[in-house]
């Protein structure tokens, strides 16, 4: 993870701080069954005729076109991070028709890691996320595909990456293959101020991310409605920092080459 940035100070509610901070020493949390999401190895039956390729929650609509770019520190250096949301769709293994989202991080102009993700929006607006294709890269060359997983394949789930109605309390899984993907997402409020680089933004969804692969990190993640994250913070097990810096649209075709060849 990045180090911190000092320009930019994000405002975060007391009552969300001390949620955050209850949350992360008691795990407390609205009970899965209250909720009705994934948590942990959890099993779920999706039926793919109730997803959509067209992605349109609030806090994270993705419209094809789209591309988010985002600044991140790190102690090797800053890392410019694009999300580019394809005209590209795939059919996952478990029979859902996904959204095909591009992710690549650039230091400088040397390819650090680039990844195909997978999502779609069940009935009720909840976006799920089906798997990734990822790849890190050193001197142009793959030296790891770990993290990579494709749901219904060896054993991997599905898991939510947002809620169709977040609400604070909420817990759910968001991706699951036993030791390699098990990021587990919480929400912690849904009135937060935060300002990057972009902008500020009122009435924002902040979530708390975590893995039991590395139980002491912990991450703050901030949506803005109608433009999606804008700003990540590792709270615990390093200090790292990720700011919006752009929305822009790019034209049909762009980010679907191969993984290593993103433009």
């Amino acid at each position: 993870m990045s180090s911190m940035v000092h320009a930019r100070i994000v405002t975060i509610s007391l009552a969300a701080l001390a949620a955050a901070m209850f949350a992360g020493c008691t795990g407390a949390s609205q009970p899965a069954q209250q909720s009705g999401l994934p948590e942990g190895s959890d099993a779920v039956e999706l039926d793919p005729a109730q997803f959509t390729t067209d992605i349109d929650n609030p806090y994270w609509p993705m419209e094809p076109g789209t591309r988010w770019t985002y600044h991140e520190t790190d102690p090797d250096g800053d890392l410019t991070v694009e999300v580019t949301v394809t005209s590209e769709t795939r059919e996952i293994a478990n029979g859902i028709e996904a959204r095909v989202v591009r992710d690549t991080v650039r230091r400088g102009d040397e390819l650090v890691e680039d990844t195909f993700d997978w999502y779609a929006q069940d009935e009720a607006g909840a976006i799920w996320y089906l798997g990734e294709d990822t790849a890190e890269f050193e001197d142009g060359e793959i030296v790891s595909t770990e993290g990579s997983f494709e749901a219904g394949v060896d054993g991997a789930l599905p898991g939510i990456i947002m809620p169709a109605d977040p609400r604070p309390g909420m817990e759910y899984r968001q991706e699951y293959l036993a030791g390699e993907a098990e990021d587990q997402g919480a929400v912690l409020g849904t009135e937060e101020l935060v300002e990057v680089p972009y902008g500020a933004f009122t009435g924002a969804l902040l979530t708390r991310d975590t893995t039991p692969l590395e139980p002491d990190v912990e991450e703050l993640k901030f949506y803005a409605r109608d433009v999606g994250p804008v700003l990540t913070v590792t709270v615990s097990g390093g200090t790292g920092r990720e700011e919006l810096v752009s929305v822009t649209t790019v034209p049909d075709g762009t980010a679907t080459g191969p993984l290593g060849s993103p433009d």
